[in-house]
C-alpha cells in the first residue's frame, strides 16, 4: 500500500518527534481501514508507552483534530509553491483545487478524520483558526476586489471560506458527494460568495 502523500510539518520542540511518531501511526492505523482504533493499539502501532498518546495529546479527538491541520499545513505548502496569481478570486480557486486534491489523495483516511471533528474533546482544537487561516492566504491582498468592499471581504471571507469548504466536506465525508464533485461544489459556493466583492463573475 502507498506511503502517505501528507506532507507533514517539521519538528520544532523536543516533544514534536515524539508527537509526529504518534500521528505517524494513527495515520497507518487509518489507511488500514482501523478507524475505530483503541488509544491502546495507537500506542502499540507507534512503538511507545500506553501512556504516550495520552500525554502528547489527551484524547483521540485531539489527534484526529491534529491529523486535520496536517492536511491544511499539506494546503498551504502547497498553494505557496504554486505559480503566483494576482486575482484574488483566481487565488480562491485555485486554494480550493489544491485543498481538493489533498483531501481525495487518500480519501478513506480523510473521511475518517472528517467524520471524527466533531467529536467532544477535553480542549478546543485549532481546525477553524488553521481553516481559517489557508482561505486568508488565497485571498492575499484583495487584488480585483471591489476597492470599497475590500477590507470588508478581507475580514469576513476567510470565515465564511472555512465555513463552506468545511460544509462541502461534511456531505463528502458522509458519501452523499461523489470525489468528482468535491472540488467543483467548493468553487460553487465560493463564486456566489465572492459575487458581492467582484465586479466580474468568478469563474
Amino acid at each position: 500500500m502507498a506511503n502517505s502523500k501528507i506532507d507533514p510539518p517539521s519538528p520544532g520542540s523536543r516533544g514534536e518527534p515524539l508527537r509526529q511518531r504518534v500521528i505517524d501511526a494513527a495515520e497507518r492505523l487509518l489507511r488500514d481501514g482501523k478507524a475505530d482504533f483503541s488509544m491502546r493499539d495507537l500506542a502499540a502501532e507507534a512503538g511507545v508507552s500506553f501512556a504516550t498518546p495520552f500525554n502528547q495529546f489527551g484524547c483521540k479527538a485531539a489527534i484526529m483534530q491534529t491529523l486535520s491541520q496536517r492536511r491544511i499545513d499539506t494546503m498551504e505548502i502547497r498553494f505557496a509553491a504554486a505559480p503566483r496569481l494576482t486575482d484574488t478570486a483566481a487565488r480562491v480557486m485555485l486554494a480550493i483545487d489544491t485543498a481538493a486534491a489533498v483531501m481525495l489523495e487518500e480519501p478513506a483516511i480523510n473521511r475518517a478524520v472528517m467524520g471524527m471533528l466533531g467529536t467532544a474533546s477535553s480542549s478546543p482544537g485549532q481546525v477553524w483558526a488553521r481553516s481559517t487561516a489557508l482561505w486568508t492566504l488565497a485571498l492575499g491582498a484583495g487584488d480585483g476586489l471591489i476597492p470599497a468592499r475590500r477590507e470588508e471581504a478581507l475580514r469576513c471571507l476567510p470565515g465564511q471560506l472555512a465555513f463552506a469548504f468545511r460544509g462541502v466536506l461534511s456531505f463528502w465525508t458522509a458519501g452523499e458527494l461523489p470525489d468528482g464533485a468535491l472540488a467543483s461544489t467548493a468553487r460553487d459556493l465560493a463564486g456566489t460568495l465572492l459575487l458581492g466583492f467582484t465586479e466580474q463573475q468568478p469563474s
